[in-house]
């Protein structure tokens, strides 16, 4: 009897993984997939807010907003803080990579990538400005957590619904990228 429960209990544990890796969810019906971004070729509207990073995120015009995007973690960590990201934001964007715009379902944002030039294979940033600058995404990536912000009226559900925008852009920026948007620092 011992040896038949515990023979039930490993196959159990064994095909659990299997099932929920298996399972798939269809998506609400009226509802439809990620949205579909792509690189558009460069043009005046991606150097609207400065030709980097750093300009950009000193523009006067959305200034206040990157700041408000961020919220507390546009400043340095402070001791103990759980939750918070190992650097300040800006810090993501130090090593700044090109300014390019990318088309979304139906809104062109431009994109800013960048990376903490100690650490640029862990700690990297991606900023989306939608045309106008009136609504903002961000994905940070801190040492294999990715953390989400999101900014202005119509903000695609806050942080969480921000993922799949900025999931899809950064699938766009790969492909035209030779497979890292990112920076690359200097050996």
């Amino acid at each position: 009897m011992r040896h038949s429960l515990l023979r039930g209990a490993l196959t159990c544990l064994l095909l659990t993984p299997v099932v929920i890796a298996g399972c798939v969810v269809p998506p609400p019906s009226g509802s439809s997939g990620p949205p579909v971004a792509e690189v558009l070729p460069a043009d005046a509207r991606a150097l609207a807010y400065g030709r980097s990073a750093g300009e950009v995120l000193e523009n006067p015009q959305i200034r206040d907003k990157v700041r408000a995007l961020f919220a507390a973690d546009w400043g340095p960590p402070t001791p103990g803080g759980t939750g918070k990201l190992t650097l300040a934001a800006p810090q993501y964007f130090e090593l700044g990579g090109p300014v390019r715009m990318v088309h979304i379902g139906a809104a062109d944002y431009i994109a800013i990538t960048g990376c903490a030039p100690q650490a640029c294979t862990s700690r990297r940033g991606l900023l989306l400005i939608r045309e106008g600058g009136d609504q903002l995404l961000a994905r940070l990536d801190d040492g294999g957590f990715s953390h989400h912000h999101a900014y202005g009226s119509g903000a695609v559900g806050g942080p969480g619904g921000a993922v799949v925008m900025l999931e899809s852009a950064l699938r766009a920026l790969e492909r035209a990228s030779d497979g890292s948007p990112f920076p690359r620092p200097a050996p």
